[in-house]
């Protein structure tokens, strides 16, 4: 079989291997692969990987060969899979390979707001505390988290790691998603409205999938029903925010500060309005990327292609 990874570099920029996926047959991995050579690099494939490459109708109607695609992420927007389905080709995305990290990274952000560690490391080495009258000093409000609210949009597997790294915080766990599962026992979390959640929180953070009716569910008018001063965080997908409607809440000072890894085009463009608002973190879409987690998406990626060869796929996506 002839396998190819078309933007290999994100999940292996050289300290995990690819022999799992070797062992099953001819692989050519690129690190990355331009628009104009997508198709020249998919005809002759058997099994394609793509992380964020995007896989068209078009370019299925012209690589008759390929018999599996196996997307190295969660989301798999990038695949048309209704034209991979017309042609039996079944999608096979990663669930679940992120789960501590991403929930650990989102954490990672609230308490960056919370108590300025790198800014006040950097003054510690700029001489501040050297030449401070006082035996210590802080250059920002610093927050304690216990006692107050983390309301969670999207209560899946990522949003109830968040929830239980919160409670461990002293903090109450509110719920909101469209689809209302059972919570588990070592978790006191309430189910609640969108809007409810939106008024009682303190700190909010997004951890739904991107679908139409999730689109924008941050917006000016979801922001008016918050409280004043809250705290928001994104570790999901950056089109969850309307980004205008963020920067101009965080310059008001309606939202204290935010924290985010993902924004609405990627990488960032230098003209979003969330680049120059106040109290706003944004990093590079890294919260999956610590080299246990990425080690994970490997080996489900692996298993994905065995369950393929041997008649029994599995994280089928278009079926």
């Amino acid at each position: 079989m002839n396998i190819v990874v078309l933007d290999g570099y994100t999940l292996n920029p050289g300290d995990i291997t690819w022999e799992g996926m070797e062992r099953l047959g001819n692989l050519t991995v690129y690190d990355r692969t331009p628009a104009g050579l997508i198709e020249e690099r998919v005809k002759g494939a058997e099994a394609v990987y793509t992380n964020k490459t995007p896989i068209t109708r078009e370019t299925l109607e012209h690589c008759p060969d390929l018999k599996f695609i196996g997307v190295l992420a969660t989301g798999y927007n990038v695949v048309d899979t209704a034209a991979a389905a017309e042609k039996m080709i079944p999608v096979c995305n990663i669930p679940t390979y992120g789960t501590a990290a991403v929930a650990q990274f989102a954490m990672g952000l609230l308490l960056e707001i919370c108590h300025h560690i790198g800014a006040h490391s950097h003054a510690v080495h700029q001489g501040e505390w050297e030449n401070n009258a006082d035996w210590c000093f802080w250059n920002y409000p610093l927050i304690e988290l216990a006692g107050k609210t983390a309301g969670i949009i999207g209560f899946g597997k990522i949003g109830q790691a968040f929830g239980r790294i919160a409670q461990a915080m002293g903090m109450k766990i509110l719920a909101y998603d469209a689809v209302e599962g059972s919570i588990p026992e070592d978790l006191n979390a309430d189910y609640v409205s969108l809007g409810e959640l939106l008024a009682r929180s303190d700190v909010i953070s997004l951890h739904c999938p991107l679908f139409p009716s999730t689109e924008g569910i941050i917006n000016k008018d979801t922001i008016y029903e918050m409280k004043d001063g809250v705290i928001l965080l994104n570790t999901s997908r950056g089109p969850l925010i309307k980004e205008q409607d963020l920067a101009d809440a965080l310059n008001s000072g309606k939202v204290a500060a935010a924290g985010l890894d993902v924004v609405s085009t990627e990488p960032v463009k230098g003209d979003n309005p969330l680049l120059t608002a106040k109290n706003c973190i944004i990093t590079p879409h890294i919260a999956w990327a610590p080299k246990e987690s990425r080690q994970r998406l490997m080996d489900i990626a692996v298993e994905n292609l065995a369950g393929f060869l041997k008649g029994s796929p599995v994280n089928v996506v278009n079926k």
